[in-house]
This record gives C-alpha cells, structure tokens and sequence, in this order.
C-alpha cells in the first residue's frame, strides 16, 4: 500500500539570530546566499540532465520498476532462510542498518520465527577476526544466504569475508555453494562480476553513476530491505516526494536547500561540527549513516579549481535521551562550534503508560499516568529550548511515524543536503581521494601486484621514535 503524501517537517526557529542572538543566522546572511543557492540548484539540474558526475541516485526512486519486481521475487524465496548475512563495509552496509533499525523489530533476532517471519539479520561490516568467527558460530549454514556487496569487487574487507565464506560453502555443498550467496556489484566493471559469473551467482547491479554512500535507495539496501519485509515502494515513494519536493531555488519551497543553506552559513561562522541526534532508538543508527554521508562527502583538500581548501564540517552521532547525560553538558556549556539536528517523531509506533507508586516521593510520582512517549517528546523539546537559552544553534527533522515512506524522505533530504552543500563549497561531494591513500597502502602492505613503488615508499618513511611510546 502506497502511503498518502505527506511530508516530514524541518524547523530551524533555534538556527536563527532572533532565538540565539549574535550566533545565530541573520536575515542578512539569508539574503547573501540567495545567489549562491540559485545556482547550486540550477548546477544539480544541469548535472543530472547532462548526466555528469555521480548523481544517479536522484533517479533511482524513478527508474527501478522492474528492478524492484526482480528483488520481490527473489527476496521471497530468501525469507525462508534463517539467518541472511550482508558482507559489506560503508556504503555497502550502513545503510541497510539503518533501515533495519528503524523499521524491524528492534529486538528481531530475539524474536521467534513466527513473530519476526524474516531470517535473523547480520551485517558483517568489519573484518575483526574475532567477529567473523562469531558469526560461525551462530548460524546455521544450512539455513543461510548471503549478500556480497561491493561495487568494485576490489574492496579488500569485502572480498575477505567472501574469499572466507566461498570457502566454506564450496567445501560443504561444492557446486550447490551458489544457493547460499547473492552478488550485489557493478554490471560490468570489477572483479565480483567476474566470479559471479564464473559462479553463476543471482546478481543485482549497483548503477555506474551512484557511488556507495548514496547506494541504499538501489539493489544495495533494498534488496535486504526487502528480505526483511520492508515495503520498498514505498521507501522509493516517500524519496519521489521528497526529491520532486526539492527542485526550486527558494528555501521556502525546497526542504533539503533550507537545510543544506542554515548548515553552510553556520560552517563559516565556525560551527565545523554537526551533530545528529535522533530522539528514537529506532533511528539510532540513521546518525551512524548520516556520518559517513557528511563526513566522505565533504570532507576535501582541494577545490573543484585544485586548490587547497581543506573543507569540511565533522559529523557526530548523538541519541536522546541517553546523550542527555553525557553529551549536552559539552553541547550547552562547550566551544559554540557545533550545529545540532534533532530528529523528532510525532507518533511513536507503541504506547507505554507509567503506572503510579511511591505518591509520597513527588520527584518520582509526577511521573505517574504520564506515558514513556510524553516523557521523550518533553525531554526532546526541553533540550532543544535548554539549547537556545544558550545560544547554541539547533534546528529539527519531524517524522509523522517512522515507517517506509517517511524515512524514503529523509533520506532522499540528507541525500539532498550533502550536495547542496557540496556545491556551496565549490568542492566535489562525491569522490573519496583521502579513502583512495589508505586503500593504496593496505594493498601494498600486502603485496598487492602493481603497488610495489608505495610498498617502497612505505618502507622509506620516516621510523617511529621509540622515545613516545610507552609500554
């Protein structure tokens, strides 16, 4: 069932200098961007049209029909499986995890197969030796599937986890191996493409034009999505609206333009941190997805002209209320260097009243008859006013409730706001040269054919004093 259009909410009141005085934003400010922002929309436009650079995730909520259809099908036939596993690391698994977080049970491993009615779900994003031998030990290999995911085919942790399970697969049910493992890569290019070819593994294609953190709209996240019973048209429904919302150059009209403008005019008044702290367990780990957005797609040396810019704002991951007792004191009392992003939710998906007791205990019996969903909501709104009291810079995302088509926009909004931002600052929102130096480095560690000359670079640089290490 397609969700009825509606559409999330961004209040940035606490962003603006009539709420936190001389740290906020000023209608001047507003009206010095205003040709900035004019022509960043028309640049996104000429972009896509001429399809430059890495914008193919603004048509993924239009063009996968019958992509969709092919994950459906398969998607079926793996829900009888136990366990699913994803292999992935980054792009490759952050954003499935974020789904699954928001819209399965949150205890939905725990729960028995009748109540869950998907398999229990992993996501394998680290290649901590320890951990794989976890997962071993858990499943059942009989009862599992596997999703490799990596465009390239050339990710060193990815294709580790997968020389491993290949491994065990093939030695187990030799040729049978390929019912057990699904590839999620490029098309054409890269080396999973080969071997699921050689394999005759069931492959779904990342687009040439989406890079990974951008990938959780295509077969990268919805194929798992789908697995666990997600409603994946709606998902692509809710980032139709979204991104169909967000085509005019006034910030008034254009949700992720308003955002990715506050965000840009508070980065050049020092505040080079963003927070996003989410008030719902569910979209914890939207903020962990949301870090690798910012973070890899902003975080540049150079210019779009080659010069040294050194940009960036750093990206934090908060949760409320847990953080309230750990993070705000420095949030409130701290450098004023950060921007804080509250993600609401209007209607939480259960009910929990808090029964009365200990009437003689008034710091405790005040909270009785209250509900556990008015005690976020009010902690949510007292933090947000504690924070304005103290000039600190802070601005909301609401959700209606969270389900498919409303997380479908705000993703297609950060997606949105990243570039945006990205063409502010006259930087290219969609490489990852700084990524590319440690890949480089790990290959040579290795002895990876082709790397020997950074092997000798590594082997000449400059030795670690013993003099500062301890121990």
């Amino acid at each position: 069932m397609i969700q009825e259009k509606k559409f999330i909410k961004f209040d940035y009141n606490y962003m603006m200098e009539n709420h936190i005085g001389s740290e906020g934003i000023t209608e001047k400010d507003l009206v010095a961007v205003k040709t900035l922002q004019k022509r960043a929309v028309a640049k996104l436009k000429e972009d896509r049209i001429a399809n430059t650079g890495m914008l193919g995730w603004l048509d993924l909520p239009h063009n996968q029909k019958s992509i969709v259809s092919d994950i459906l099908s398969t998607a079926k036939q793996v829900r009888k499986a136990e366990h699913f596993v994803v292999l992935g690391i980054g792009g490759s698994a952050l954003g499935i995890m974020a789904l699954f977080q928001a819209l399965c049970h949150l205890h939905h491993n725990e729960l028995n197969r009748t109540k869950r009615k998907a398999p229990k779900f992993y996501v394998e994003d680290n290649i901590d030796p320890e951990r794989m031998q976890a997962l071993l030990d858990t499943i059942d290999l009989n009862k599992t599937v596997f999703n490799v995911i990596t465009k390239s085919g050339s990710t060193s942790e990815t294709m580790s986890q997968f020389l491993i399970i290949m491994d065990i697969l093939k030695r187990t049910y030799g040729e049978n191996a390929r019912d057990h493992i699904i590839a999620t890569t490029d098309e054409n290019d890269g080396n999973l493409i080969k071997i699921a070819q050689i394999e005759g593994l069931k492959t779904f294609f990342i687009p040439k034009n989406v890079g990974g953190r951008f990938s959780v709209i295509s077969p990268v996240g919805l194929f798992p999505a789908a697995v666990l019973g997600m409603d994946i048209r709606n998902l692509l429904k809710g980032c139709l609206d979204m991104e169909k919302s967000c085509r005019k150059a006034s910030i008034s009209d254009n949700m992720s333009l308003a955002a990715a403008v506050t965000q840009y005019i508070m980065y050049k008044k020092g505040k080079n941190i963003s927070v996003m702290m989410p008030y719902a367990d569910s979209l914890k780990l939207m903020a962990d997805w949301y870090c690798q957005l910012w973070g890899e797609s902003l975080g540049k040396a150079k210019n779009i002209y080659g010069e040294t810019v050194n940009e960036g704002q750093t990206p934090v991951k908060a949760i409320g209320v847990t953080d309230q007792h750990s993070q705000i004191q420095l949030y409130t009392e701290g450098p004023y260097d950060k921007t804080i992003t509250f993600i609401n939710v209007e209607n939480y998906r259960s009910t929990i009243t808090i029964p009365g007791g200990y009437e003689d205990m008034t710091s405790v019996s005040f909270l009785s008859g209250h509900t556990l969903n008015e005690l976020i909501s009010s902690e949510m709104k007292a933090t947000e006013y504690a924070l304005m009291k103290n000039k600190r810079a802070n601005r909301t995302i609401t959700l209606p409730i969270v389900n498919e088509y409303y997380l479908g926009q705000l993703l297609m909004l950060l997606m949105l706001e990243t570039a945006y931002m990205g063409y502010f600052l006259e930087i290219d929102a969609f490489n990852q040269p700084g990524v590319e130096e440690g890949k480089n480095a790990t290959y040579a560690l290795l002895g990876r054919k082709g790397y020997e000359a950074k092997a000798r670079e590594l082997r000449s640089s400059k030795p670690k004093s013993q003099r500062f290490i301890i121990g």
